[in-house]
């Protein structure tokens, strides 16, 4: 599952939005918005002005998100589950 955080230093909401990824072992890939102008342009063609944004395979969202990020946690382990079965 690809997850990732477009960020920017100093941001409170971006730091919220690791420590509950990190804490529901998702994994995800930082990209500085204010040293990448493609992903700067990316996330305003999506319609986000706010950092964190949040893109994964199946969902996009801006700001910290507890609710968004027990989903993708919940999502993981049944992706997990599925493919340890198979």
């Amino acid at each position: 599952m690809s997850v990732t955080v477009y960020t920017k230093p100093g941001c409170v909401q971006c730091t919220a939005t690791y420590r509950a990824l990190d804490k529901a072992g998702v994994e995800y890939e930082v990209i500085d918005l204010t040293e990448d102008d493609a992903a700067l342009e990316h996330s305003k063609n999506l319609g986000y002005f706010a950092a964190p944004i949040v893109i994964t395979a199946t969902d996009h969202w801006s700001g910290f998100r507890p609710d968004k990020i027990a989903a993708l946690a919940k999502a993981q382990v049944e992706q997990t589950s599925a493919s340890s079965v198979a």
